[in-house]
């Protein structure tokens, strides 16, 4: 358990503290969506075993507070780690692990006690962290080996004769290997938020390129006329259907004219893509209330509660609104480099 997430629990804050418009105006909403999906699913196995997640870590505290026993937080800031999760992932793994989030936080099956208990079985959790491991390795070394290192080194750095250590049952093989043979484990580096990777500056940079490029030779090649009928296709090929797709998001009218205006521009730079300038909109115009800030972790549990939650249509805005620029961008960027031809 990290400091933020304890504090948090013990104030059952959950999202109620979130600074929305700060979130966005950093480009963090995708750290945000991952969080929330990490914590739905977590109170979605929690309500099914009748234990909320993070209760075993209160319980614990609650008990060394009485007992006059100091704590501490070992773990690693869930922000970093999930940062440095998402930024290990390649394009087709974030795709298929967003997917694969929302499908276990709206699907109808529930686990039954029988499952819970099979899970705690430690050659099953076993089985379950190797099959893990080789559907998404990076996010099985981050989100495991390389906190089981952080855990390790934490307990070990620990005052007192006699430690007790409260973990998650999938941590504990891998801190027991860590203890067991110790390293310099590098905690600075752990704590780092790595840059992003040069290939995704490169890619996010020669979209555009390419389509300025195709652009201004069809203006050189066959006329300002059909430079200016190519533009208006790229801006109606580009705004149309991030505009239809935010509206399949239920975004409010003006998020909705927002997503066709401004999409033609944001796809042509990496800085701000259409899906932050429409999920601000959407959080000025359709401000969550305090409640549903509250409530978001337990309504992402199902598919009604993403359209009723204010929050969370936000955060259906931004995906759907950036799914519609993506496609108008590769649909309008083939169109125009045909036309030179």
């Amino acid at each position: 358990m990290d400091t933020r997430r304890f504090a948090a629990l013990q104030e059952e804050k959950g999202f109620s503290s979130l600074n929305l418009r700060e979130v966005i105006r950093k480009r963090q909403l995708t750290t945000l969506i991952l969080n929330l999906l990490l914590s739905s699913y977590q109170r979605r196995i929690g309500l099914t075993s009748g234990t909320l997640p993070g209760t075993e870590f209160l319980e614990a505290a609650k008990t060394a507070d009485e007992m006059m026993i100091p704590i501490v937080l070992c773990d690693r800031d869930i922000r970093i780690t999930l940062i440095r999760a998402w930024r290990s992932l390649q394009f087709w793994e974030r795709f298929r692990l967003l997917s694969e989030m929302v499908e276990s936080c709206v699907s109808s099956t529930n686990l039954s006690e029988s499952d819970l208990q099979q899970l705690r079985n430690q050659n099953v959790l076993n089985q379950v962290m190797a099959e893990f491991s080789k559907r998404f390795p990076n996010l099985k070394r981050i989100l495991i080996d390389e906190r089981d290192v952080f855990l390790a080194k934490k307990m070990r750095e620990s005052s007192g004769n006699r430690i007790v250590s409260i973990v998650g049952a999938g941590h504990v093989k891998g801190i027991q290997d860590a203890l067991n043979n110790p390293n310099e484990a590098n905690l600075t580096e752990l704590s780092q938020i790595p840059p992003r990777r040069p290939w995704f500056k490169i890619f996010g940079w020669t979209i555009p390129i390419v389509i300025v490029l195709a652009l201004s030779t069809i203006g050189l090649l066959k006329g300002a006329g059909a430079l200016q009928e190519n533009l208006i296709f790229w801006i109606l090929i580009n705004g149309t259907p991030s505009a239809i797709f935010t509206a399949l998001a239920m975004g409010n009218p003006l998020t909705i004219v927002a997503a066709f205006i401004f999409a033609p521009f944001t796809s042509l730079t990496p800085v701000i893509g259409v899906g932050y300038v429409t999920a601000f909109v959407q959080a000025y115009v359709r401000s969550p209330r305090v409640e549903e800030l509250e409530s978001a972790a337990s309504d992402a549990t199902n598919l009604k509660g993403w359209f009723q939650n204010k929050l969370l249509r936000i955060f259906l805005v931004f995906i759907f609104s950036s799914l519609g620029s993506v496609f108008g961008t590769w649909a309008g960027g083939a169109k125009l480099i045909s036309s030179i031809f």
